[in-house]
């Protein structure tokens, strides 16, 4: 079984959707960080589910019907990089400069 890490983007990013729903449903909030951490879990023991992910060697799984988890599966543990709303642009794009 591999070791489980959360950076700490994906733990600001956890905070935020959880103060964001709790606004208007508190156990929503709390309903939703918990999948968080039920989906978190179950790629200790299949740290292959979900889908390729955008940014090469990342991996991403859905938590709930509007949030996905962006991972790095490395050999002896697991790297939860982002949550994300599905809306939400993924990766960033990168600003360009153009000369003038």
């Amino acid at each position: 079984m591999k070791q489980l890490w959360w950076t700490v983007p994906a733990l600001l990013d956890r905070r935020q959707i959880f103060d964001y729903i709790a606004q208007e449903n508190p156990q929503a909030a709390i309903t939703q960080d918990a999948q968080f951490t039920e989906r978190a879990a179950s790629l200790t023991d299949h740290p292959r589910m979900g889908r390729a992910g955008r940014v090469r060697g990342t991996r991403e799984l859905l938590a709930g019907s509007h949030y996905v988890l962006v991972y790095e599966p490395r050999i002896r543990d697991l790297v939860i990089l982002r949550v994300l709303h599905t809306r939400r642009r993924w990766p960033p794009s990168q600003t360009i400069s153009v000369p003038m």
